[in-house]
């Protein structure tokens, strides 16, 4: 049997030292011509589109599907330039690439993301950290403003792709927030809390993770919390 694992980004494998949230309040003054459009909206664990679609109704403009589009190019075109700048705490998450290594040797599990930027925003994040091979595909926060619904789309993307065909209960999401774990409860999935991002290991539990690790820095442990023997 093939164990599904679906990886988060932001504050799961690494940090971009701001990237994002600069190339996202660029994006929205080129569209909006808004001076501080994020404002106190919570991007934490949350898709891109339904971050675009908050900033919308702060600032009263009409949300479309066209209006989306437009702003991920936008977006996207600044992330290429941000994501090279300094930053506070940016870098690949401590144990991340020695446990994407170990799994890409293996042939019991499929590595995919669920992530909630914009599938373009993630592949470039995470080429900048060389960590974009190791992953097959998944769910992104292009359309979706539930991140709920993407346990479903992961899945079926995997399969489509040429991935394993799993039931819910066969996979496991790696989250820092307890949206990342919300994900898992309502579709029936597993779910490894890692405190790596806003979250304490004791607000991971209590929102309903199977598992919690501070980081990901011992690999046995990490393989472990998997429900993965070395």
């Amino acid at each position: 049997m093939i164990k599904l694992l679906l990886f988060d980004i932001d504050g799961t494998l690494v940090l971009t030292g701001g990237a994002g949230g600069r190339a996202m309040a660029r994006a929205a003054r080129d569209l909006f011509s808004m001076a501080d459009a994020v404002g106190s909206i919570s991007m934490a664990g949350r898709t891109d589109a339904w971050i675009v679609s908050q900033m919308c109704e702060a600032q009263r403009f009409d949300y479309s599907t066209e209006l989306l589009e437009r702003f991920r190019e936008k977006y996207v075109s600044h992330l290429r330039t941000e994501i090279h700048a300094p930053g506070p705490r940016k870098g690949v998450l401590p144990g991340v690439r020695p446990l994407l290594e170990a799994l890409a040797a293996r042939s019991d599990v499929h590595v995919a993301l669920l992530t909630g930027n914009f599938e373009e925003g993630a592949r470039i994040k995470l080429a900048h950290f060389d960590l974009w091979q190791f992953f097959g595909g998944g769910a992104f926060g292009d359309v979706s403003h539930n991140r709920n619904l993407l346990l479903d789309v992961a899945m079926r993307r995997v399969r489509e792709s040429g991935g394993p065909t799993v039931d819910p209960a066969e996979v496991l999401i790696i989250g820092d927030t307890p949206l990342d774990v919300a994900v898992a409860v309502t579709g029936g999935a597993r779910s490894l809390g890692v405190a790596t991002g806003d979250y304490s290991a004791e607000e991971l539990m209590a929102s309903g993770a199977d598992v919690v690790l501070n980081d990901l820095s011992q690999l046995n442990a990490a393989l472990s919390a998997l429900g993965l023997a070395k």
